[in-house]
């Protein structure tokens, strides 16, 4: 068997929970990765060994933790961190990166942040589980998007119910009525010219206070996830659609042709166009 297994998930623009990449390492002695900073979650869970995760606070601070099997460490977005296997006990780990809506609360339930970034379990089946999930994920990269993204949801479930700190938000019931509502809004109305204000409006708040919560819970402003959604769905119709740039762009929101691919750019770090040349769907011409 080799000591790295590493595969690149497409990008199929998955919303509420996307995968990035996946893999499992059996680490040589003080091998190290980092100093880096991540776009997205990921976790490492230890199967044997030992080894160190040196990751900045929520001030600022880099704090070291020992982390040995059994355990497992996230690394946050935006986070500073580097992690160093043992001299004597190299770890082996699998590791997968996620991200999307629902990213955020899954690890803020199971009692996870800058502060606290050490899995325990309280668990020993469901961290099994878990560990077969992300395993699973790992040796099967073949698969159908929907069907790793549908065994990510398992390894996510696992994750959060062995979780040795999982707490739940006191008032998660509310607060998921009015983000069901807003994404809803969004998701009909996002080739119309809407604003922040129109969507709290939906959901019968004030800006202010529904600003607050989506944020919270979604971790990015309403204005940075409709752009964000608007650019996805740009995306797909660059892939699938010969639509010019500009239709696609009125399509989701932009009859500014300019605007749009300003916007696209400050997502996806290229012009549509250039986007496309690189992701556009072969047309396979039918048998005759």
């Amino acid at each position: 068997m080799n000591d790295l297994l590493f595969s690149v998930f497409p990008n199929e623009n998955f919303v509420d929970i996307g995968l990035y990449q996946y893999g499992w390492e059996h680490c040589a002695p003080a091998h190290s990765f980092g100093p880096a900073v991540r776009n997205h979650y990921i976790f490492h869970y230890v199967i044997s060994g030992t080894g160190t995760l040196m990751a900045n606070n929520s001030a600022g601070e880099t704090v070291n933790f020992q982390i040995k099997s059994g355990q497992g460490f996230m690394l946050f977005p935006g986070q500073i961190n580097t992690y160093i296997a043992d001299t004597s006990f190299p770890w082996e780990y699998t590791w997968v990166e996620f991200d999307g809506l629902r990213a955020k609360e899954i690890v803020e339930t199971a009692g996870l942040s800058l502060n606290q970034p050490v899995y325990h379990s309280h668990n020993s089946e469901l961290r099994q589980k878990m560990m077969e999930e992300m395993l699973y994920i790992c040796h099967n990269s073949q698969e159908s998007p929907f069907h790793l993204i549908g065994h990510t949801w398992l390894f996510l479930d696992y994750f959060m119910r062995s979780a040795k700190t999982v707490r739940m938000k006191q008032d998660g019931s509310i607060r998921d009525f009015y983000i069901k509502e807003a994404l809803s809004f969004i998701e009909q109305n996002f080739q119309n010219d809407i604003s922040v204000e129109d969507i709290a409006a939906c959901c019968g708040l004030n800006r202010s206070y529904f600003g607050k919560i989506f944020h919270d819970t979604i971790g990015r402003s309403p204005q940075e996830f409709l752009i964000s959604y608007r650019m996805s769905k740009a995306a797909e119709l660059l892939k699938i659609t010969s639509l010019s740039i500009a239709d696609i762009g009125n399509a989701v929101g932009y009859p500014n042709q300019l605007h749009f691919s300003r916007a696209f750019k400050n997502i996806y770090g290229i012009s549509p166009r250039s986007w496309r040349m690189k992701n556009k769907l072969i047309q396979k011409t039918p048998p005759v």
